[in-house]
C-alpha cells in the first residue's frame, strides 16, 4: 500500500511528509522545491495485543509506545501540481506519473490563503480553488489516457473482440486500479463503444473517485487567517474527508521528542516536558499547545494518515507469529511484525505477504487467541494474531 502526498507548490505538503515520516526532505518557501518524489514510510497507530499477554512485545517492523503499535507503510511525496499539469506545464507529467500507482492522495491545501493557485505568496487566495483545481487535474489526466485509444477500444468492443471494460481496464491498469472499480464504473455509467467525450469524461471523474480517494489536509490551521478559512468553507466541502493540520507543529513536536526535550507520542493531544527549555522553546511550545493542540485535538497529521488508511481503504492489522500459544517468533520475540492487510484478504494472502515460499506451502493456519484451526479462505480481521502453517 502507497499513499501519495500532492499539493500546489508551497501548500506545505512537504513539510507534511516530513512530519509523517522524519525524512528530512528539502523544504523551501519557492515553487518546485520538490523535484523527484520523496519515498519515506509513514506509520498508523493501533492497540498493541500485548497487553492481553501481559508481557512486552519486541517490534521488529516499528515501534511501540505505552501499548500503542506503529505499522509501517510507504509515504510519497511528489512534485507540486500547477493548473495545467495534465498538458506538461509546470512538473506535470512526472507529477502524475509518480502518483500512478498511490492507492489514496493526501491533498494539502494551504488554508491561510496566503499563497496562490501556483504556490506564490499572496492574500486572500481561496483554498477551495486548489482542492477543485487538483481534483480537476488528475480527472483531465485519466481522460487523456482513456481518450489515447478510444478508437481502437471502441472498435474491439463493437467487433466483441473483447469486453468493454476490459479493454478500459487494460488501459488504466499501470495506475493501481482494481479490475473491480473499472468494470463497476463503466457499467453504473453505461458507458458504450458510442459514448461521447462528456461521458468519457465522467468515466474518468468516476473512476478517479473510486481507485485515488482524496481526503484533504487543510494545512497551516495554527494561523488566523486559515481558521477563518476553515471555518467558511465547512458548508462547501462537507461531502470531502477533510482534516485541520498543522505540519509544522507536528514537525516541531517530533523534533522535540527526538532530542530528549518532551515525551510525545504521534496523534496525542498532549506533550510532557522532560527537560529544562529555552525561552524560544517554551514559547514556541506553548503557541503549539494553545492554538493547535488545546484547538483540535491533535496537529491532525496522524489523524488524517490513519482516516486513509483505516477508514478510506479499509485496511486490517494483523499480527503474524511461528507460535501461537506464546504469540512468539522462532527466537521468542513477542509479537515481533505488524501488517497492513487490504480489505478481504484471507490466512493465504497473508502468508504470500510474509514471504511468497511460506505462501506456495500454505497448508492452513491457527487463530493464536481461540487456538482454531483456519483454512485459506479465512477472512482477516482487525488485531488478528495468526500462526502460518507449512508443509515440510
Amino acid at each position: 500500500m502507497k499513499i501519495g502526498v500532492v499539493g500546489k507548490p508551497s501548500s506545505g505538503k512537504t513539510t507534511f511528509f516530513d512530519a509523517a515520516t522524519l525524512a528530512n526532505a528539502e523544504i523551501a518557501s519557492y515553487p518546485f522545491t520538490t523535484i523527484n518524489p520523496n519515498l519515506g514510510t509513514a506509520f498508523a497507530r493501533y492497540p498493541c495485543p500485548h497487553k492481553e499477554l501481559g508481557k512486552e512485545c519486541n517490534p521488529r517492523n516499528a515501534s511501540c509506545m505505552k501499548g500503542t503499535r506503529f505499522i509501517p507503510f510507504s509515504l510519497l511525496d511528489v512534485a507540486g501540481l500547477v493548473p495545467g499539469a495534465h498538458e506538461g506545464r509546470g512538473l506535470g507529467n512526472q507529477f502524475l506519473d509518480d502518483l500512478m500507482d498511490a492507492n489514496a492522495l493526501i491533498h494539502v491545501v494551504d488554508f491561510s490563503g496566503l499563497t496562490d493557485i501556483e504556490g506564490n505568496p499572496t492574500k486572500g487566495h481561496d483554498p477551495l480553488e486548489d482542492i477543485e483545481f487538483l481534483e480537476k487535474e488528475i480527472d483531465y489526466w485519466l481522460f487523456g489516457i482513456i481518450k489515447k485509444n478510444w478508437d481502437t477500444i471502441s472498435r474491439k468492443a463493437r467487433m466483441k473482440a473483447e469486453k468493454l471494460e476490459d479493454l478500459i481496464y487494460e488501459q488504466l491498469s499501470g495506475l493501481a486500479m482494481g479490475r473491480e472499480e473499472v468494470e463497476h464504473v463503466v457499467r453504473e455509467l453505461g458507458i458504450s463503444p458510442e459514448s461521447k467525450e462528456e461521458e468519457l469524461m465522467e468515466l474518468a471523474k468516476r473512476i478517479r473517485e473510486r481507485s485515488k480517494p482524496i481526503l484533504i489536509a487543510a494545512n497551516k490551521i495554527d494561523l488566523p487567517e486559515a481558521k477563518e478559512n476553515y471555518e467558511n468553507l465547512r458548508g462547501k466541502i462537507k461531502d470531502k474527508v477533510v482534516v485541520p493540520v498543522s505540519a509544522e507543529a507536528e514537525l516541531a513536536l517530533k523534533r522535540a521528542s527526538e532530542a530528549g526535550l518532551i515525551e510525545y507520542i504521534p496523534g496525542d493531544s498532549e506533550f510532557k516536558i522532560l527537560k529544562q527549555l529555552s525561552e524560544k522553546q517554551e514559547k514556541a511550545l506553548n503557541y503549539i499547545k494553545e492554538n493547535v493542540l488545546d484547538v483540535y485535538g491533535s496537529t491532525g497529521v496522524q489523524k488524517i494518515l490513519e482516516k486513509a488508511v483505516f477508514d478510506i481503504l479499509g485496511m486490517r492489522v494483523v499480527f503474524p507469529v511461528e507460535d501461537e500459544n506464546h504469540w512468539t517468533d522462532k527466537d521468542g520475540n513477542v509479537l515481533p511484525d505488524a501488517y497492513l492487510m487490504p480489505p478481504r484478504s484471507t490466512a493465504l494472502d497473508l502468508a504470500y505477504k510474509i514471504h511468497t515460499e511460506i505462501g506456495e506451502k500454505f497448508i492452513g493456519a491457527i487463530d493464536a487467541r481461540t487456538k482454531r484451526k483456519i483454512g485459506k479462505d479465512y477472512e482477516l480481521k482487525n488485531g488478528d494474531v495468526i500462526k502460518i502453517l507449512v508443509r515440510k
